[in-house]
């Protein structure tokens, strides 16, 4: 299944370019710009065979309900979010090897675009979000994702402690990162099937998410700030399992 998402900007439209091609149905100018930029972007859309159709700049706010578009807008047959179903035959199916990553009601689309991009970077299978209180994908998310939501599963589950469960049942050794937990990340054998686990931004795991947890890890702070922002943190959580996983091959 598919569905059919509208993005705007420059570096959205370019990410799509770069990463699916193949998947762009139909793109929008400002008929009033004609700038190097702008005749650069449109010859690349008539090599894939793409008509380019120039409208009032008014259009282009309708047509993704924002006005933060620079005169561009691009619409993309994109992958429809998963299941609980989906999810667990493709845990079935990577076996020894399941990456995943599970946000806990994350509601930032910048953080949830810059997870998207990092879980690309380090081979995650997919990315677990709750149906409940958690961000849509919305431009921002895309736009920040540069391509890494065309190309990541999303698996929208309804209720997270569940899920978890499940995946414990399947092979899947639940990780949660928690800033007050005694173990640290780098001490942490993270080779197997693992879920990485992350809380939502300023609250943390909620409770029926920590208790689900095999075991909780936090990233060692030496200076003066005591939290890293999500992404981030995320971010050093993914690579330190494609670190370890690399050298254990």
């Amino acid at each position: 299944m598919s569905k059919r998402r509208r993005l705007g900007g420059f570096h959205a439209t370019q990410a799509a370019l770069e990463h699916t091609p193949e998947k762009l149905t139909a793109v929008w100018i400002d008929q009033h710009r004609r700038d190097k930029r702008f005749t650069n972007i449109e010859a690349r859309f008539q090599e894939l065979g793409l008509v380019v159709e120039s409208v009032e700049r008014k259009r282009l706010d309708k047509l993704i309900d924002s006005r933060n578009h620079q005169g561009i807008v691009v619409e993309l047959q994109l992958p429809s979010e998963l299941n609980e179903l989906a999810l667990e035959a493709a845990v079935k199916l990577s076996g020894s090897k399941t990456f995943l990553l599970v946000l806990d009601q994350v509601q930032d689309p910048h953080n949830l675009g810059a997870c998207l991009r990092t879980a690309d970077a380090t081979g995650v299978d997919g990315i677990l979000i709750t149906k409940d209180k958690s961000v849509a994908m919305t431009p921002t998310v895309y736009k920040v994702a540069s391509g890494a939501a065309e190309t990541v599963p999303i698996y929208r589950v309804t209720n997270l402690a569940r899920s978890l469960g499940r995946l414990k049942q399947q092979g899947v050794w639940v990780i949660g990162a928690d800033g007050e937990a005694q173990r640290s990340l780098f001490k942490t054998d993270l080779t197997g099937p693992v879920a990485v686990v992350i809380g939502a931004e300023g609250r943390g795991l909620r409770r029926l998410t920590r208790e689900q947890c095999d075991l909780l890890v936090n990233l060692p702070m030496l200076g003066q700030i005591e939290s890293l922002n999500l992404s981030v943190a995320t971010g050093v959580l993914l690579y330190e399992i494609l670190r370890q996983r690399e050298a254990n091959a």
